[in-house]
């Protein structure tokens, strides 16, 4: 049966219906760039001008004159350098444990199959539903005093990467993509004598790089963008992220030194998305259908 679409081929096929078609196409195409890139495009230039340009009013779309002295004057008195380590510590290390106990719980999700297997999995979904700021203050008296081990986790990197480990939407991106390799594979491991965790290590984690890029990807940037619990569990400077330290320095310093800062702070999640973009879109539909 012949797909039913917007434009049938015919019409498309005449001049008039092939310059409309192309021409909404654009104006589509432009219209999505600029409310993408608007934004960023505004940030990067308001770093470039002066004080007195940012503040006027009707604003100016190009900087009358470039000053790219603001970024690295943003950098040093805002200490961006510091935070950016900080950052990268935190999302790295949570990286870490989402990858080993995330692929963990998806893989005995999965193949494993233990008792009650489909009601762990639907609890974790439910999580799913509950917004955030929800849990923000159950989660903010748990690392206050652990239960069990009375420990005070503020002011620690456990504060960030505990919690991150809980993340149902990997587990079940891992678990979808688990599912979707052939079970003789695995028959094959066992009967060669590989126990479940070598058939983890050696054959799973091998042909699972896609979605171990996407998981990896999401590990990182949800560490890099979060504020609010950073802002609550780490009030020490010394040891604050990027966005809190750049939102407790913010009084202090002039608007285009700020500019500038979020600017900088943006970049490398843009650069890690632009690299990696078609191994997201690859990872996200590697399970979508079983081989």
């Amino acid at each position: 049966m012949a797909e039913r679409t917007l434009i049938s081929p015919a019409q498309l096929g005449r001049p008039r219906g092939k310059a409309v078609y192309w021409g909404v196409l654009t104006l589509v195409v432009l219209l999505f760039t600029l409310v993408f890139l608007g934004p960023l495009y505004w940030m990067v230039t308001g770093g470039l001008k002066t004080a007195q340009e940012i503040a006027q009013s009707p604003p100016t779309a190009f900087p009358k004159s470039l000053h790219p002295d603001n970024y690295s004057k943003a950098w040093n008195v805002m200490q961006l350098s510091k935070l950016l380590l900080n950052t990268l510590y935190y999302a790295f290390g949570a990286l870490a444990f989402q990858l080993v106990l995330d692929v963990a719980a998806a893989y005995s999700l999965s193949k494993l199959r233990p008792v009650f297997g489909k009601a762990i999995l639907g609890m974790m979904l439910a999580t799913l539903m509950i917004p955030a700021t929800v849990l923000v203050v159950p989660q903010y008296l748990t690392v206050l005093d652990v239960p069990i081990f009375q420990r005070n986790l503020l002011n620690s990197p456990w504060v960030i990467w505990l919690p991150s480990v809980t993340n149902a939407f990997n587990i079940f991106l891992l678990k979808r993509f688990f599912d979707s390799i052939p079970r003789e594979l695995l028959d094959a491991a066992s009967i060669d004598g590989a126990s479940p965790l070598r058939t983890l290590r050696s054959v799973v984690l091998p042909i699972s790089r896609p979605i171990l890029g996407v998981v990896s990807i999401f590990a990182i940037v949800g560490v890099w963008k979060d504020f609010l619990w950073p802002m609550l569990t780490l009030p020490d400077p010394n040891k604050q992220t990027l966005n809190v330290g750049i939102y407790s320095l913010a009084q202090g310093v002039p608007e285009n030194w700020l500019i500038a800062a979020l600017a900088m702070a943006s970049a490398p999640t843009l650069i890690i998305f632009l690299i990696f973009q078609r191994n997201i879109m690859s990872g996200l539909t590697a399970g979508s259908l079983k081989g």
